[in-house]
């Protein structure tokens, strides 16, 4: 990304209508009543456009969907399906993301940014791979310092070219969470083991075994510091893409939905190119894996909706895109009580009192 196009990327720190905003918010809870988080929610979205009256229009779910080399040691086979076989079930409405985002108007998109196999055309199916999955990141670059440039650049296109102004990031593939965890270990200086310890039920020998490939891999690109470096190093081309969606999506005041440890690794290494691409962002989640409250925590966020689900990414984006609408509702379509007296009438026959009566 030029430093032209970061510099189109800005904050949403705006005082003065920020305080407009609340006004007006509170003006609904004080004729109706609080609605807890929807409140602060519907700031956060005014801020986003910059207006008193936010809208949204055309909103997209994309996957991103890519294979990861690291997954020939033994990890990252989630639900024991290929990738391929996951974007399959994604296009044709095998998985709950896919029905989700049907019924809640969202466009779902599976954008395949380097699944080792070919895919099939499909008319939700955007072709934009940038090679056939990653190397092993434990035995090598996981792609070369091109790939991830253009990785960045595909992602780019893909969001300047999205006609509306909502973006749901979400990852797909096997490795991709796993890559995820290298990147916000590194960035973070936190132990990878933080990011991908599911939760008390899980398998202490798989852990063991994730963990000896994780450390091989952190310990062979332990000089890899930059973004770009870092997307070289541990790989995930699906990473590089929503990186650069995310640039030119905050570039255009659009809101970032981000879901899944990947999207907020993704997140992550777009702030550190430009930081205030962090304001367009809000959060969801799709299980309840505890590397993900560690993701989480490195912006200071919580998921809009906590459902106790164990699903692929994507899918707390469908859920909480109805609350999304709804904060927008209090700005957007609910009435200050003088314009609702005007446009009420009585029904028939009712008394109406007057001055006087």
């Amino acid at each position: 990304m030029t430093v032209a196009q970061q510099s189109l990327i800005s904050p949403t720190a705006n005082p003065e209508l920020e305080k407009a905003l609340r006004d007006r918010v509170d003006r609904r809870s004080a004729i109706a009543g609080g609605l807890g988080e929807l409140e602060p929610l519907a700031v956060r979205l005014g801020l986003v456009q910059n207006s008193l009256t936010p809208r949204f229009r055309d909103p997209v779910l994309a996957l991103f969907a890519a294979d990861h080399g690291i997954v020939v040691d033994g990890v990252g086979a989630q639900w024991g399906r290929a990738t391929k076989d996951q974007v399959q079930m994604a296009l044709h409405a095998q998985l709950p993301v896919s029905v989700f985002a049907r019924l809640q108007g969202l466009h779902l998109t599976v954008v395949d940014c380097g699944v080792a196999d070919n895919l099939p055309p499909h008319a939700r199916l955007l072709a934009r791979k940038v090679a056939h999955g990653t190397r092993n990141a434990r035995t090598a670059f996981a792609m070369s310092l091109e790939q991830a440039h253009a990785g960045v650049r595909v992602g780019m296109e893909i969001a300047d070219n999205l006609p509306g102004n909502v973006l749901a990031c979400a990852a797909m593939g096997q490795g991709s969470p796993e890559c995820a965890a290298l990147v916000l270990s590194r960035l973070a200086d936190q132990p990878v083991r933080d990011f991908v310890v599911s939760g008390p039920t899980m398998r202490q020998d798989d852990l063991t075994h994730l963990l000896e490939v994780l450390h091989g891999a952190q310990a062979r690109h332990r000089d890899a510091k930059d973004p770009m470096d870092l997307l070289a190093a541990f790989g995930g081309h699906e990473l590089a893409v929503m990186v650069g969606a995310m640039l030119v999506a905050a570039s255009k005041r659009s809101l970032i939905i981000v879901d899944g440890i990947a999207a907020c690794a993704a997140l992550k290494l777009a702030s550190l190119i430009c930081a205030p691409v962090t304001d367009y962002a809000v959060f969801c989640r799709s299980h309840v894996h505890r590397g993900l409250d560690e993701a989480l925590a490195l912006f200071h966020a919580s998921a809009l909706l906590e459902l106790g689900m164990d699903s692929a990414d994507g899918t707390g984006a469908a859920l909480a895109w109805p609350m999304i609408r709804s904060a927008a509702a209090l700005l957007t379509d609910l009435h200050e009580v003088a314009e609702a007296r005007l446009s009420i009438r009585p029904e028939p026959g009712t008394y109406v009192p007057t001055l006087g009566s």
